[in-house]
Order: structure tokens, then C-alpha cells, then sequence
């Protein structure tokens, strides 16, 4: 069964992005104080998502449109927001658990639009009822083990009323062979040996979920799972999309 990667084909570090020495504190750090260290300079780093991935989900998602209220899950500096302040008609929130990043979110200068709220809270444990009719996430789900994910799901699936919609977008696992694949996989296992030498854990693999357990978790909490091509990717030589848009909606009643 093959992997669902969540790296993005972003640009690499800028000038403006941290140094070495910064990644390495922040490497050593917890995955909360670490992204509170790192926000200041997240947006120079390609480990946000980058701009043509949010730019197809805009328009994929007013495809589907219009949408009531939304969630970011694991906002960030608030990209995933700023999506949904464009299909979104009602409140828009974003919830992180880093204060660092949520600080910097607040602060960036937005457009006029639909209002937004700033909740710190742990994705696991959300605070809130059934009150959004859309929830998105970008690149936040290799920060969660594979055995969280149903929990994870659970959560999302409890805070959207009947008939909205969790949305994300994967990019298809690279070519086993390729520079991509080896980089990625190098990553995750100095992430491992990392993690088995130094507390606190720094959760944060690109290659651990697997698309078979994604769609058991969502299906198992109540999610009705449907996987849609952004053709602003095209596809690959077996003719499969590059990048989908995972569609998980809480059914009706």
C-alpha cells in the first residue's frame, strides 16, 4: 500500500529563513516549543505549503461552494485561513497549538473578509461543538503517529455538522529510486534515531501514513471518503493525479 506524502514541492530555505544553528535548537526541541521558535521565519522555510497548492484547493473547494463557517486544523501562520477566507461566508477559524505561530498569524495584515478567530488548542482534543460546515489542513498530519490518526479524524468528524466537509490535499509518493524519494526517506530516519536518543520526541515524518489507514480512519469515524484530482498538477506517467484533494464529508442526519 503506498504512502500518502505530505512534503510539498516547496522552494528551499531564504535568506530570510532560519540557520543552522536555529533548525538544530529547534530539531532538539518539542514539536510545540520548536515551531514557537521557528514561527517567526516559518514562511521562509519549505516546510509551508506552497502557494499553488493553496491557490488549486481555492478553487477546487468554490467548485463545491458555498461554504458556511471553517476550521483550520494546525494553521500555522494562518495560510490554510487565508484559503478559507475566500470560500467561506460565515466565521473562519484556525487552531494551533504553538502560541509562536499563532502570534505571528494574528499579526499578518489580511484583506477585508469573513471575520477570524485565533484558538490555541491541541487538534486531539478540540474545543468545540458541531459548528463548522468546512474544515481544511495543510501538511500538519506528519505531526501525528499513525495510531493517532483515528483519534485525529474522530475529532474533526465531532466538530462539523452534518453534511460538511474535511478537506486536505495529499501529493503522490514519489518514485521509489528518485532524489525525492531517498531525501525522504533519509529525513524520516534521522528523525527516528533523533527521537530515540532525546526527549522530548520531535514528531515529524513525511512518510508515515498510509493511504489504506488514512481512509480506514476516516471511514471508521463516519466519513463518507472521495479522492479528487487537482488538475492544475497532471498526472504522472500511470496516469494517476499528482496531487488530490482528499473529500471527507459527515453524512446527512
Amino acid at each position: 500500500m503506498p504512502t500518502a506524502c505530505f512534503a510539498y514541492a516547496g522552494p528551499m530555505f531564504s535568506p530570510e529563513g532560519p540557520r543552522l544553528r536555529e533548525l538544530a535548537v529547534q530539531a532538539l526541541s518539542s514539536v510545540e516549543r520548536g515551531y514557537d521558535l521557528l514561527a517567526p521565519r516559518f514562511d521562509h522555510t519549505p516546510f509551508r505549503t506552497p502557494d499553488s497548492v493553496l491557490d488549486a484547493t481555492v478553487a477546487a473547494l468554490r467548485r463545491s461552494g458555498p461554504h458556511g463557517s471553517g476550521l483550520d486544523l494546525c494553521c500555522g501562520t494562518g495560510a490554510g485561513v487565508d484559503v478559507l477566507r475566500q470560500v467561506c461566508e460565515g466565521t473562519v477559524t484556525g487552531v494551533d497549538f504553538s502560541a509562536g505561530m499563532l502570534d505571528v498569524a494574528r499579526a499578518r495584515i489580511r484583506p477585508p473578509g469573513p471575520r477570524v478567530a485565533w484558538v490555541r488548542a491541541d487538534a486531539r482534543a478540540l474545543p468545540f461543538g458541531p459548528v463548522f460546515d468546512l474544515v481544511v489542513s495543510f501538511g500538519a498530519f506528519g505531526h501525528f503517529l499513525p495510531r493517532e490518526l483515528p483519534g485525529l479524524f474522530a475529532q474533526v468528524h465531532s466538530v462539523l455538522r452534518p453534511g460538511g466537509q474535511f478537506v486536505f490535499p495529499v501529493v503522490a509518493p514519489p518514485r521509489p529510486g528518485s532524489l525525492t524519494h531517498a531525501m525522504l526517506l533519509g529525513f524520516d530516519a534521522v528523525m527516528r534515531v533523533r527521537n530515540a536518543v532525546w526527549r522530548p520526541p520531535f514528531v515529524m515524518y513525511y512518510r508515515a501514513v498510509r493511504f489504506g489507514d488514512m481512509w480506514r480512519g476516516l471511514t471508521g469515524c463516519g466519513f463518507l471518503v472521495e479522492f479528487r484530482p487537482l488538475p492544475e498538477f497532471g498526472r504522472r506517467r500511470d496516469g494517476s493525479p499528482r496531487v488530490r484533494l482528499v473529500v471527507a464529508r459527515r453524512p446527512e442526519g
